[in-house]
């Protein structure tokens, strides 16, 4: 039983991790696996200005699993949650007949009147980004192209431990800067049109102005950062006259571009040339889910 403060609204989600889908047991550890289906749900309540509350996890595994396995798998999501002080409060364990399935329930709660949605960027206001795009998929891509390699998770935070960026959505709600906002869970540019679409606007984003991460040495593709998803960076539009700064809690947040009248239409604005189309190329579900091979809209 949960009592939820007075005066506050309940927000609930519940996502999925799936072994050979959302993981590889080969080339994720245990408890990055944990924290990584905790941060889903997490970054959900974070994009409608939320606080966690509470978690429930049903967990199904193979009777061969290692005991290692799964104790690690909870370190790591216990970890995060005590970062966040919210307990695991309940679930269910299960056999899988194949490969593991972890389903994610995070409660959380928003002032009322306060939660932050899809569907309320207007025409003028300023489009916002989190953090540095593209790293994830793009280690990513490395992996499939060297399935042998051994990569150390603790070198590559942003894919194996990414930070659900909770601190950075409650400094947006109770300034009251953020008209809408989402999490770029399936990448920038499918994120966008989703706000797009649910304001009945369009966007024109700056090519040059996207924060690129780098991976090793070398700074990231521009597809990477426009298509590549799995980031949990916050995606947020802001009106004009209102002042975003720069970082929040420790967070680089960079202006990339505006909201538009022009229903569905999304462009991205080409250094010293003319707008192009920015076709939504980001995660779908149902679709061959290979690096490169995403079927596009």
């Amino acid at each position: 039983m949960l009592r939820l403060p007075a005066g506050f609204d309940t927000l609930v989600t519940t996502d999925f991790t799936l072994e050979g889908v959302h993981f590889r047991r080969e080339w994720h550890p245990a408890d990055a696996v944990g924290h990584r289906c905790l941060t889903r749900g997490l970054s959900d309540i974070a994009s409608m200005g939320g606080e966690p509350v509470a978690a429930f996890l049903s967990l199904a595994v193979p009777a061969e699993m290692e005991q290692r396995w799964i104790d690690d798998f909870f370190v790591g999501l216990h970890a995060l949650a005590e970062t966040f002080k919210i307990p695991l409060a309940g679930g269910d364990i299960a056999q899988s007949p194949r490969g593991i399935m972890a389903d994610i329930t995070v409660m959380g709660a928003v002032p009322k009147g306060q939660a932050i949605y899809r569907s309320g960027a207007k025409d003028g206001d300023r489009i916002f980004v989190t953090g540095e795009l593209g790293g994830p998929v793009a280690l990513l891509k490395q992996m499939f192209e060297d399935p042998e390699k051994k990569f150390r998770a603790k070198s590559y935070p942003a894919h194996f431990y990414p930070t659900p960026q909770v601190v950075v959505a409650r400094y947006l709600r109770e300034r009251e800067l953020a008209t809408s906002m989402i999490d770029i869970s399936d990448g920038l540019s499918t994120d966008l049109a989703h706000i797009c679409e649910e304001s009945g606007v369009g966007a024109i984003v700056n090519r040059t102005a996207i924060p690129r991460a780098s991976v090793g040495r070398h700074e990231v593709p521009l597809k990477d950062a426009l298509h590549g998803g799995d980031e949990y960076q916050l995606l947020f539009t802001c009106p004009q006259g209102k002042r975003v700064p720069k970082v929040i809690a420790g967070v680089a947040v960079t202006h990339i571009g505006y909201i538009t009248p022009d229903k569905g239409e999304v462009m991205l604005q080409e250094e010293g040339g003319y707008p192009t189309e920015l076709v939504a190329g980001g995660w779908e579900h149902f679709t061959d889910k290979t690096p490169g091979k995403r079927k596009k809209k």
